[in-house]
């Protein structure tokens, strides 16, 4: 999973950004550089409307300074603010001659439009966007993201920053009412998570509020960094006050609103559920696919590509002496079979993440025959803060700042160790993070020749479909050890039965006990992990098609390349165009056929 910060709107020109760029990156016509000051001002309307975005991009320095200390929430006003913004910026990129616009520029023209387009489209529902139509939920709110981003991405190197931090944290507090009024207002309307989901939320949150205020890791960052830096102040009792009077009050009202809530939410677990779901649902698709595809043909898909990776694992699994019972019994055995389990302690916690740091500080030089393009940003290993594991992502990837300053970061979920058998690691390593989504994400964020707005864009088809396409490529490279090839196949046959379940609990209308229920017996995951995969699509639909849809069409024009150039294609050569950004999938098609082309007139092959 791919988790960023996502630039929504704009307005505002950053000059500084075209300082240092080079030559051959400057805009070659006049419609080129209209394009290229609008993306920008896109871009910085974005950060206007969330600063944190400055911040998580390590941009908050000199004359954006100004942006450390904020810290905003979902509200009506803000939702506004967004569609005002895309409705401007559509205007004004209409107003843009495309037709004289170089090749990269009508590439990052049309990228730009389905940005816009996707954006204004969520009014037709009354949503801030199609991606997000519950408030709150079990994995989504200020609650646990917020905690997350003070501690791993607010800076604290001098008493300014300590002094930032205090600010948001004192912010915090007053979001997270902005919040729990947005969600108030939007259950009116019949936007709701269910019941279930709710009452988990309230129970994280009432976590929260145990224990005492300073023990939090909103006050122990602050805390730990500003000593470790020598930088003077009372900053525990400052904190510990905010969070006390601040912030804890905020999170019981959202604790009641929670249970309020839950008690009259609407039956059912799949969108069909809220006003329009239907329509909602097929919106969802189009976001999180950038196809056009049914939720029907994407089912059909779905159970056909289980089968087929199904026939595989039964394969190898008898290979492995493993042939009593389905595969997904099989797998089970094969999660709780000593040599896959870690020790539910600390230690073996620490064993668990001593081995995915070693594997990926391997992959660097295993990935190198197919990948001669590899960002200079590291990547490193991270444990999800234990405050917020129970809701949160079982597993993802944080992208480095622009800066430089801070590296990529691959989170896992530590909650139950019995969710990671060691056999799953490898390939949930390539996907997070080489060569997966650090690689793609790190070189894009470091080409200068793409305006800020596209190095930092999240188009799910193409990020979830790289990051599980490179896993079949570790597969071609060698990089799985005897049974990890096992975890490899049931990584993709996870991800075909995630279009099944996603579909199914949306538009065929099962029950979240249906989902658990096929997921589990398909897919042969521990208990823990079936219920918050299945969980999470019920919270946000389509986005669980992106990644199986993707690596389909990374496929499929891979195949096609090679087919064109025969012996002369290089795989090598084929990466490199992920330096070019993240796009939608019919966009990337005519990219690979444009790659082709110019690779057969080097060729002298025209």
């Amino acid at each position: 999973m791919h988790r960023r910060h996502f630039l929504q709107a704009g307005s505002g020109l950053a000059a500084f950004l075209l300082a240092g760029r080079p030559a051959a990156a400057v805009a070659a016509t006049p419609a080129d550089a209209r394009l290229r000051a609008l993306m920008e001002r896109v871009a910085w309307g974005g950060f206007r409307i969330d600063p944190s975005g400055l911040t998580a991009l390590g941009l908050d320095t000199g004359a954006n300074a100004w942006a450390r200390s904020r810290l905003t929430g979902p509200s009506r006003a803000r939702t506004l603010a967004t569609w005002a913004l895309m409705e401007d910026s559509v205007a004004t990129l209409d107003a843009i001659d495309t037709a004289s616009l170089g090749e990269t520029g009508q590439v990052q023209a049309e990228i730009l439009r389905y940005h816009l387009q996707s954006a204004l489209g969520s009014r037709r529902f009354g949503l801030a966007h199609v991606a997000s139509p519950y408030v709150l939920t079990q994995q989504d709110g200020l609650a646990t993201s917020v905690p997350d981003f003070l501690d791993t991405m607010h800076p604290v190197e001098t008493a300014a920053d300590a002094e930032a931090y205090l600010s948001r944290l004192a912010a915090h507090g007053h979001a997270l009412d902005d919040e729990s009024e947005w969600q108030r207002s939007e259950a009116a309307r019949g936007f709701v998570a269910p019941a279930w989901s709710l009452r988990k939320a309230a129970s994280q949150r009432r976590g929260m509020l145990d224990g005492a205020a300073g023990d939090t890791t909103l006050v122990r960052s602050l805390v730990r960094r500003t000593a470790e830096k020598g930088i003077a102040g009372d900053w525990e009792a400052r904190a510990t006050a905010l969070v006390s009077d601040l912030v804890r009050p905020a999170l019981a009202r959202q604790v009641a609103l929670l249970d309020r809530l839950a008690a009259r939410s609407p039956a059912g677990d799949g969108i069909w559920r809220v006003p329009d779901g239907a329509e909602l649902y097929a919106a969802q698709l189009g976001y999180y696919t950038t196809t056009t595809l049914s939720a029907d043909e994407i089912h059909r898909t779905g159970v056909e590509q289980v089968a087929e990776i199904t026939g595989q694992l039964d394969t190898l699994l008898q290979g492995a002496g493993l042939s009593k019972g389905t595969v997904g019994e099989r797998l089970d055995v094969l999660n709780n079979r000593p040599d896959q389990v870690f020790e539910d302690s600390a230690a073996g916690r620490t064993a668990l993440l001593r081995f995915l740091e070693e594997r990926v500080a391997k992959s660097w030089e295993q990935i190198r025959p197919a990948f001669t393009l590899v960002p200079d940003q590291k990547v490193e290993v991270r444990r999800v803060p234990p405050e917020i594991e129970q809701g949160a992502s079982l597993g993802y990837y944080q992208g480095a700042s622009a800066d430089g300053s801070r590296p990529g970061a691959f989170y896992i979920n530590l909650y139950d160790v019995k969710d990671w058998p060691r056999y799953t690691l490898p390939a949930l390593i390539y996907h997070e993070a080489m060569p997966g989504h650090h690689l793609q994400t790190a070189l894009s964020l470091s080409n200068e020749d793409l305006p800020l707005y596209l190095r930092n864009q999240y188009i799910g088809a193409y990020s979830e479909g790289w990051a599980l396409y490179t896993e079949m490529v570790a597969d071609e490279l060698g990089m799985y050890e005897g049974i990890e090839r096992a975890g490899a196949l049931q990584s993709w046959l996870y991800r075909a039965a995630r279009l099944v379940t996603d579909t199914g609990l949306h538009d065929q209308r099962w029950s979240r006990e249906k989902g658990i229920d096929y997921f589990g017996r398909t897919v042969g995951y521990p208990a823990n992990q079936t219920m918050s995969e299945v969980e999470r699509y019920c919270a946000g639909p389509g986005q669980a098609c992106s990644y199986k849809i993707g690596q389909n069409a990374w496929m499929e024009n891979r195949k096609r390349a090679e087919a064109a150039l025969g012996k002369d294609f290089s795989l090598p050569a084929f990466h490199a165009i992920v330096a070019e950004g993240e796009m939608p999938l019919s966009l990337l098609s005519r990219r690979v056929d444009a790659w082709v082309a110019a690779e057969k007139a080097r060729l002298g092959r025209g």
